[in-house]
């Protein structure tokens, strides 16, 4: 079986002793540690190796392009997969979920790119949609639904969230505006950790502008936040920690103190990989070749907006 996360990997890697306690980057205790974790599909590896950790109240953004790894990397946080070396810890204890649920009871809440909605039901419907408040009459349990709109109004408020109205289905929200229904009923449920897929791709500026205020939200209420994306522009503003992940390696886990968001961007464009790419293209076309990733970065860009233009 092969994972279209992994890459062209081989399982070829001899062992590596997996320490017991994980040595934790930076000051204070994480909530949630990742520790040389690996995982593998039969012969190909989707992920080698790869630590990083996340604190309360902080945002940890996982960054890498398509086939990076990142689907397996949150799919091992959520019990989807377990890892097959390394280990997560969870509040310093070692956490292995062996499944969705194990990992939802124990904390962790994962909201997906697809969004778990159903778009012709209300707001509130959705909000509680799987975990409906009951109420008591006589020998009966009823779906509390005074309750449940009182309360999703009471907690999209509490986020920020202006919703016009909860009775209106979910589908007629904007894409920003549905991720931030997810995070709200995340939050309501009790997640310490939340991890968040692709949560502005696709989203325009505006949109994508409104989930990084929301993800602030969710950090100043105390979560970890695990912030999965392929932007550099979007991680860098909310992010406190930088894990970049290639074919399932890490490239490195920073701190906001050990990078800046031009390095951050050239790593995650390619680096020497995007400036022999930019040397190709200007020489096609006859112009000077650029000094540095950072410009073979910033002229790429420029011209896939005369493309689009075009």
């Amino acid at each position: 079986m092969s994972d279209p996360q992994g890459g062209p990997q081989r399982r070829d890697e001899p062992e590596v002793p997996v320490q017991e306690t994980p040595a934790v980057p930076g000051g204070g205790a994480p909530l949630l540690s990742v520790e040389s974790v690996s995982k593998y599909f039969g012969s190909v590896i989707a992920l080698s190796e790869v630590s990083t950790s996340a604190r309360a109240g902080e945002v940890t953004c996982v960054l890498g392009d398509n086939g990076a790894g990142k689907s397996t990397f949150i799919k091992m946080l959520a019990g989807v997969h377990r890892p097959d070396r390394g280990g997560i810890w969870l509040d310093g204890a070692r956490a292995e979920f062996g499944s969705p649920r194990e990992a939802l009871d124990a904390g962790i809440a994962t909201v997906y790119q697809d969004l778990a909605v159903v778009p012709l039901m209300s707001v509130w419907r959705n909000f509680f949609l799987g975990a409906e408040p009951r109420r008591r009459l006589g020998p009966f349990s009823l779906f509390d639904v005074a309750a449940a709109r009182r309360i999703t109004r009471e907690q999209l408020a509490a986020m920020g969230i202006d919703v016009r109205d909860t009775d209106q289905p979910v589908g007629t929200l904007s894409g920003g505006e549905r991720q931030a229904v997810a995070i709200a009923r995340a939050v309501y449920f009790g997640a310490r950790v939340l991890i968040l897929d692709e949560p502005t791709s696709a989203l325009g500026v505006k949109q994508a502008g409104v989930v990084l205020r929301y993800i602030a939200a969710a950090r100043d209420r105390g979560l970890a936040v695990v912030f999965i994306t392929h932007n550099p522009h979007h991680a860098y503003p909310i992010g406190d920690r930088f894990l970049l992940l290639n074919r399932g390696r890490s490239m490195g886990d920073f701190g906001k103190d050990e990078i800046d968001q031009a390095e951050l961007t050239r790593l995650m464009a390619g680096g020497a990989e995007l400036e022999e790419l930019a040397h190709e293209l200007a020489r096609t076309d006859g112009a000077a070749p650029p000094e540095s990733a950072a410009q073979a970065s910033r002229l790429l860009a420029e011209d896939a907006d005369e493309l689009d233009r075009e």
